[in-house]
């Protein structure tokens, strides 16, 4: 089969669009002593060209591609020079998504990417079909994905999960995407002003803005226009990548998360690939109440092309109530493992992250004193200034970090917790670790404590417990996946009766 022929439209249509944008900078670079009119035809001519020779490539990239789904593979062939002939086999594909930016919808288009999950360095694992009808990229969607049986499920299986609730935007301001796009903004303007050979003009309107008001005043100022810029910035990002969200669980076993404005996605998981869930739990947006969900599975894409469509997201930040009903519901269980109740790690960790706070803190105090002491005194009031203001707030973000390390079991999962900036839940499937891996420095040793880390082929691979008790958490590895670790623990002599047990060591 060919893929559809307003393919070559839309590309060219793509392309024209970046010239346009490039057109105007580079005519007006062009100019200088000549007529503008002279540097624009230049401009105009070379735009012409460009999309001349990018629809005849088209043309020809459209009639030299062929797909075709059989019963056990799917192919795709394409090129003229350089042919390539790709197929996978129909049994390991595992995900078949579509995506359609705003150009592409126009014109009814979307593309759709057909992946096995695997890993692969040159792309291998990866075909996509770019582009064809929404109903063809539907079908394809339901036949490759289509099993012969899926996951048991009650009658609701058909049901949304979770759709979208506008109140949600609310915790868009609060993310560190905020700051980010308002310092992306500040060098927009300054760099587009340079194209035009604006800049300095622009920074003495600035300047002339602020005259007359102190250079800390200033920068509080400017700071807060980007943080507001970025503010507005993130609300917009939010609406289009969030709006028409909906989470749904379709038959045969298979959550589907569709959403965006402008460019429309459809993201589809096997629930026999799922191995957990991940609540996490950004700084601004904890301090709100809210958290959002990743999925832990095996087999999620990592080069997708579209940077702002992170697979393995199930569900905005929301309130905390909302992210652990939907957690239950995605995970099939009466209850949230994400809410279950942990085990405190010890004092001592608490103790190191203190340690590590104070010593991120006064090297840098200590040298900005050595240095004002050999150069200027003034270094020493920003010496003492960073050890009074930055000290506490280190001290505060450590003893935060000690109060979120938690872990236990709840039912069929293994649940740990941890971070500060960014604080993440992870439920795990039991059955799902593989391996553990226990690790003692020589201060954790000389504290007591140890990170133990379950290896398992979902999500990122591997998750950490870290700082926890040494007995206790060779305990917790027995319990949570017996079998595994027992093999090489041995009762500590006098505490058999306790059922503690220490790492003897691996043959």
């Amino acid at each position: 089969m060919r893929l559809h022929p307003r393919t070559v439209l839309v590309r060219v249509v793509l392309l024209a669009g970046v010239l346009a944008g490039a057109a105007l900078p580079v005519a007006f670079g062009l100019a200088g002593d000549r007529p503008l009119w002279q540097a624009f035809a230049w401009v105009a001519t070379g735009v012409a060209l460009v999309l001349a020779a990018a629809l005849v490539t088209e043309t020809v990239r459209f009639r030299r591609t062929r797909y075709r789904v059989g019963t056990e593979r799917v192919e795709l062939h394409t090129g003229l020079l350089v042919v390539q002939r790709r197929s996978l086999a129909r049994e390991r594909v595992r995900s078949a998504d579509l995506s359609a930016n705003p150009v592409q919808r126009v014109f009814g288009l979307v593309k759709v990417r057909v992946g096995t999950g695997e890993h692969s360095a040159g792309g291998e694992s990866t075909l996509a079909l770019d582009l064809v009808t929404r109903a063809e990229g539907e079908r394809l969607r339901r036949e490759l994905l289509a099993r012969a049986a899926g996951p048991a499920g009650g009658p609701d299986d058909d049901n949304a999960l979770a759709t979208l609730d506008p109140s949600w935007i609310r915790y868009a301001p609060v993310s560190f995407l905020a700051p980010a796009l308002g310092g992306a903004a500040v060098g927009a303007v300054l760099q587009v002003s340079e194209w035009f050979g604006a800049q300095g003009k622009v920074i003495h309107w600035i300047g002339d803005r602020f005259q007359g008001v102190s250079l800390p005043w200033v920068i509080v100022d400017l700071v807060l226009l980007a943080t507001v810029t970025g503010a507005v910035g993130a609300l917009g990002l939010w609406v289009e990548m969030w709006w028409n969200y909906r989470l749904e669980r379709e038959p045969g076993g298979t959550l589907r998360v569709s959403r965006g404005l402008f460019t429309a996605r459809s993201v589809s998981l096997e629930e026999r690939r799922l191995r957990g869930i991940e609540l996490v739990q950004p700084l601004g947006v904890r301090l709100c109440g809210a958290a959002r969900l990743d999925a832990v599975a095996t087999g999620l894409a990592q080069d997708d092309g579209d940077r702002h469509a992170d697979l393995k997201n199930l569900l905005p930040a929301v309130d905390r109530a909302t992210a652990d009903r939907v957690a239950a519901l995605v995970l099939r269980e009466p209850e949230p493992p994400t809410g279950a109740p942990l085990t405190a790690h010890p004092r001592a960790a608490r103790t190191r992250r203190v340690r590590w706070a104070l010593w991120s803190v006064l090297p840098l105090a200590a040298l900005l004193a050595l240095l004002g002491l050999l150069l200027t005194p003034v270094l020493l009031y920003v010496a003492g200034g960073c050890a009074v203001v930055l000290t506490p707030l280190a001290v505060l973000f450590a003893l935060d970090a000690y109060r979120g390390l938690g872990h236990g079991i709840s039912g069929a999962y293994l649940v740990t917790r941890s971070g500060t900036l960014r604080r993440a839940t992870v439920a795990l499937q039991r059955s799902g670790v593989i391996g553990w891996t226990v690790r003692q420095t020589y201060f954790q040793r000389r504290a007591g404590v140890l990170t133990l880390t379950a290896t398992t082929a979902a999500g990122s691979g591997a998750y950490a417990i870290p700082d926890a008790d040494a007995s206790e958490a060779l305990t917790f590895a027995t319990t949570a996946v017996p079998d595994l670790l027992a093999p090489f623990l041995e009762p500590v002599p006098g505490e058999r009766e306790a059922g503690i047990e220490r790492a003897t060591g691996a043959p």
